[in-house]
């Protein structure tokens, strides 16, 4: 659990679109072997230290003559922002994609100092 000081909680949040592949038979839609698409996301003001941050799909559009396989996470989670990072493998197909995401972290606060 990570402590944080009751008047800097930040609490940011978005929803991204990540691809749709279905119109252009994209990578996604193809399902050819494994596949990866990344989206970096900044933060409308920065944190003082890296947040936590949730990531969740909020639509999906799969095939489904084919098994489903998939996995969201965020990654590479800085003081100003991250990447979402979407990937599935084998014959799964997806026409489209979006993922919410919610950051929660301390923000600097002007009574901050640092002596070094």
């Amino acid at each position: 659990m990570k402590r944080l000081k009751a008047h800097t909680i930040g609490i940011d949040q978005g929803d991204v679109s990540l691809f749709s592949d279905f119109l252009d038979d994209g990578a996604m839609w193809a399902s050819t072997g494994p596949r990866e698409r990344r989206h970096a996301v900044n933060f409308s003001q920065a944190y003082r230290t890296p947040p936590h941050v949730y990531v969740s799909m909020s639509l999906l559009d799969i095939d489904n003559n084919a098994p489903f396989r998939a996995e969201v996470v965020a990654e590479t989670v800085s003081e100003d922002g991250f990447e979402i990072v979407f990937r599935t493998w084998a014959d799964t197909r997806i026409a489209r994609i979006r993922v919410a995401w919610l950051s929660i972290g301390e923000l600097s606060d002007d009574e901050d100092w640092e002596l070094y």
